[in-house]
């Protein structure tokens, strides 16, 4: 006969840690609605996949991921989508975390991401381009001002002690003019 614990008398239960106050990366991707957003594969429902496969402790899948994200969210590193503006908060995220191992390809991404004129430049030729229901301007406009709005962390990433963060980190501060 198995007798209780007495390891935590019944009027003392042990306390679970609040799922709120643990210091887990990317805690907001779930509110994000992926699914009614479109990178250019068409849903951008894999991306919170892909950004958990970056904050991940394995380089070559974190390689991978952002290599697959990039695709999604910055095709050819000019070419943004509707699914960009939402994923810069996390890119920026997972830029200042030390266990990430692809922190200055993510910086790369997200001067990228800043310097992005694309749909810009095509509607300029072809204004008929700002009439469609999906508008890629806006897009792109959003983008650029989702790692604009960011710009204050640019200094403790420039004090980074990996010297390849910090030249990312000058090189993006130079597009955003900081």
């Amino acid at each position: 006969m198995r007798s209780a614990s007495t390891e935590h008398p019944s009027s003392e239960r042990p306390q679970r840690p609040d799922a709120t106050a643990r210091n887990t990366p990317l805690t907001a991707l779930d509110l994000v609605p992926w699914g009614d957003i479109q990178d250019s594969t068409g849903s951008a429902a894999a991306i919170p996949h892909l950004l958990n496969g970056i904050a991940g402790d394995d380089a070559d899948t974190a390689r991978s991921a952002l290599h697959d994200l990039r695709k999604r969210i910055c095709q050819f590193g000019f070419v943004v989508e509707q699914a960009t503006a939402a994923t810069v908060p996390f890119l920026w995220e997972l830029a200042q975390l030390p266990q990430v191992t692809c922190r200055a390809q993510i910086i790369q991404l997200l001067k990228n991401i800043a310097d992005a004129r694309q749909w810009e430049s095509t509607a300029a030729a072809y204004p008929k381009l700002l009439n469609h229901r999906e508008n890629p301007v806006v897009w792109e406009r959003a983008a650029r001002q989702a790692v604009r709005s960011r710009r204050g962390e640019l200094g403790r990433l420039m004090a980074d002690q990996d010297g390849e963060i910090a030249r990312a980190t000058t090189e993006l501060a130079r597009s955003l003019g900081a």
